[in-house]
């Protein structure tokens, strides 16, 4: 009878003491202080792996070695790119010219405008089209002229004479006439100007004819017979021929 109370004793002992191991001291919370930063919440995802048993079958089917039966997945946090203004017609001319477009012919360095001589009989302000050449020539004085390349018609669309610029447009709008529409009903009937339009960047219309003199967004086609019986030119150099010439400037056309 003694040996069994000191027996439930000691039993009784060595409950109360593992209870006392087993909750030991609490933890202290966390504490967070004002010159901290802030931590960014983090998401995790959790995939439980099959058990497939372990060993070889494992590893021919799992995802390589063990890691514990769970992955993390962290979001990650990027800034937003902020949005970009609008471009403006011409920001959007020269960044479409910029796109290069390997089925196309490169533009012919010849073409590019440059100072020459000249020794014609036209007086300084005047516009030349050699048309033959593929070159507009604007005099001026003193034996030169600026000398820019240009498309001209094909071949039953090109023409000579003597005309004025009776007015000049930026970004003009587009109509086509019921000749060219008859030819190519496909056509639009009217599109405003732009980027996309097929007048370009600026018109100089010459007298009360169909003609202009314009820009284009197809500037390959520069040095060719490619157009109705207008003249054509890149957007840049268009630009600058429209800022140097005035209406009633004299348009030779040869």
């Amino acid at each position: 009878m003694s040996l069994a109370f000191l027996a439930g004793a000691s039993f009784l002992a060595g409950i109360n003491q593992a209870a006392a191991i087993e909750a030991g001291p609490a933890a202290e919370p966390a504490v967070i202080y004002a010159d901290q930063p802030a931590q960014r919440p983090v998401r995790t995802a959790y995939a439980e792996r099959a058990n497939m048993g372990g060993g070889f079958i494992e590893f021919l089917f799992g995802e390589g070695p063990s890691q514990g039966g769970r992955y993390q997945a962290q979001p990650s946090y990027e800034p937003r790119r902020a949005l970009l203004p609008p471009m403006g017609p011409e920001q959007a001319m020269r960044r479409q010219e910029d796109v290069s477009e390997p089925a196309r012919p490169a533009f012919d360095p010849k073409y590019e405008k440059q100072l020459v001589e000249y020794h014609g009989k036209e007086g300084p302000g005047t516009i030349v089209v050699d048309t033959p050449n593929k070159f507009l020539f604007l005099v001026q004085g003193d034996g030169k002229a600026l000398r820019y390349g240009i498309g001209v018609g094909r071949p039953g669309f090109t023409w000579s004479g003597v005309k004025t610029i009776s007015a000049k447009k930026e970004w003009p709008a587009w109509t086509p006439p019921p000749e060219m529409l008859a030819r190519r009903p496909d056509l639009p009937r009217h599109m405003e100007g732009g980027p996309q339009n097929p007048l370009g960047a600026r018109a100089m219309y010459l007298g009360s004819s169909l003609y202009r003199i314009h820009g284009s967004n197809e500037p390959w086609t520069i040095g060719t017979n490619v157009s109705s019986g207008c003249i054509r030119m890149r957007n840049d150099d268009v630009i600058d021929l429209y800022g140097r010439v005035s209406v009633g400037a004299k348009v030779v056309v040869i």
